[in-house]
C-alpha cells in the first residue's frame, strides 16, 4: 500500500517542472496583486479569482499527468467537440457586450472558443505526427483547413482576438513541422494582398473603426479612441519607478476602461513604472524560454510540435495585449496572460503549461518498469 502511494506521488513529482512552476507562481502572485488594485480592492471579484486559480492549478496538475500518446489519440475528438460547441454558440449562445460567445449549462457559463486554443494545435500536431516531415503541399493545405474552420466560426461570433490566437497556435505547429521559407514568404505576400479586401469586406464596422483609431485616436477622443488614449496616459504617467501599488490615478479615478481585463497592463505600468514593466517582461520571456526548452525535450514529434506552438502562442498573448494597450496594435480583446481577470482563459493557459510539463521525456526510475 505504502509503495503504491509512493509510486503515485513520484509520478506526480517527476511530471512537475519546478523551474517553470516557480516562474508561474511569481507571475501569478504579481498578477493577483495588480488585479486587487485594478478591481478597486473588490473582495467578491478576488474571491472568484481565487477559485479560478485553484481550479486552474488542479487542471494544470491533471494535464501534466496525461501521456503524450494519449493526448495524441484524443486530439481528433477534442477538436470535433470544439467545432460542435462553436456551432452551438452561433445557434443558441449567450449574448454579452454585443457578441455571442458563451454557452450556459445550468449555472455554468463558459467560452467554447477558449477550448480551440488547445484543440487546434493538438489536432494539427496529431495530423503531422502521422506523416513524413517536412510536410508536402497537400499536408500543409489540409492542416490549414483544420485551422481555418474553427477560426471562421469564432470570427462569426464575432471574436477577432480569439480567432487570431487560435490561428496563430495552428500556424506555429505548421511552421515547426518544417514549413519551407518560400511557402512562408508566399503566405505573407498573399496576406498583404488580401488585407485590403479583409478590411473592407471581412470586418464589422466597429472592427474597421478600431484599425483606423490606431492611426489617429484623437479623431474620436471620447468614443473609439478613448481606450487607447487613457491607457497610454496611464502607462506614460507611471514614469520610471511608478506611482506605487494601489496609487494609480487613472484606474482609481475610473478613467481607464476594462482595467481588470484587457487593459490591466496599463494599471501595472502606472503603478510600477518602466522598471516594473522590465521585470514583468523578463518574467514572461523566461517562462516562454522554459516552455520552448520543455518542448525541445518532448517524447515524440507530436509533443515537440504541440509544445513549441503552446509556448509561442503564450508569447503572442503578451505581444498583442501589450501592443494594443500601448497603442501599437488595434484593440482586439486579448487578455494579459495569467494576469487579466477571467476564469476560462486562466484555466486554458494553465492546462497548456500542464501539457508542456507532461510532454518531456521521463527518466526511468521509481515505480517504472525497466522493460
Amino acid at each position: 500500500m505504502n509503495n503504491n502511494i509512493g509510486t503515485i506521488i513520484y509520478r506526480w513529482l517527476i511530471a512537475i517542472d519546478l523551474v517553470l512552476i516557480v516562474a508561474l507562481i511569481l507571475l501569478i502572485s504579481l498578477g493577483t496583486a495588480i488585479l486587487f488594485s485594478a478591481t478597486g480592492e473588490n473582495e467578491a471579484m478576488m474571491n472568484t479569482h481565487t477559485i479560478h486559480l485553484i481550479l486552474a492549478t488542479l487542471v494544470m496538475l491533471i494535464a501534466s499527468q496525461i501521456p503524450s500518446e494519449m493526448l495524441n489519440r484524443w486530439s481528433i475528438w477534442i477538436y470535433l467537440f470544439g467545432v460542435i460547441v462553436l456551432i452551438l454558440v452561433l445557434v443558441q449562445g449567450t449574448m454579452g457586450k454585443g457578441a455571442q460567445r458563451w454557452l450556459e449549462v445550468g449555472s455554468l457559463r463558459f467560452q467554447p472558443s477558449e477550448v480551440m486554443k488547445l484543440a487546434v494545435p493538438m489536432m494539427v500536431a496529431s495530423y503531422f505526427s502521422k506523416r513524413n516531415l517536412p510536410p508536402s503541399f497537400k499536408d500543409v493545405f489540409i492542416a490549414s483547413i483544420l485551422v481555418l474552420v474553427p477560426m471562421l466560426l469564432i470570427v462569426k461570433q464575432p471574436d477577432l482576438g480569439t480567432a487570431l490566437l487560435v490561428g496563430t497556435a495552428g500556424f506555429f505547429v505548421i511552421y515547426f513541422a518544417g514549413l519551407p521559407w518560400k511557402w512562408l514568404a508566399a503566405t505573407a505576400v498573399s496576406a498583404m494582398i488580401a488585407a485590403p479586401l479583409i478590411f473592407y469586406f471581412g470586418m464589422h464596422d466597429y472592427q474597421r473603426q478600431r484599425v483606423l483609431t490606431l492611426f489617429n485616436p484623437d479623431a474620436d477622443r471620447l468614443g473609439s479612441g478613448y481606450h487607447i488614449i487613457q491607457s497610454t496616459i496611464a502607462i506614460g504617467s507611471g514614469g520610471v519607478y511608478g506611482k506605487g501599488w494601489l496609487n494609480g490615478d487613472q484606474s482609481r479615478l475610473d478613467f481607464l476602461p476594462e482595467r481588470h481585463t484587457d487593459f490591466i497592463f496599463a494599471v501595472f505600468g502606472e503603478e510600477f513604472g518602466l522598471l516594473g514593466n522590465i521585470i514583468l517582461f523578463g518574467l514572461y520571456i523566461f517562462i516562454i524560454w522554459r516552455g520552448l526548452y520543455l518542448a525541445s525535450q518532448g517524447q515524440d514529434t507530436f509533443a515537440r510540435l504541440l509544445g513549441g506552438s503552446l509556448s509561442l502562442t503564450f508569447f503572442i498573448y503578451l505581444l498583442v495585449n501589450t501592443g494594443m494597450v500601448s497603442g501599437v496594435l488595434p484593440v482586439v480583446g486579448v487578455p494579459l496572460p495569467l494576469i487579466s481577470y477571467g476564469g476560462t482563459s486562466l484555466v486554458t493557459l494553465m492546462a497548456a503549461f500542464g501539457f508542456l510539463m507532461g510532454m518531456k521525456k521521463r527518466k526511468k526510475g521509481y515505480g517504472q518498469s525497466s522493460q
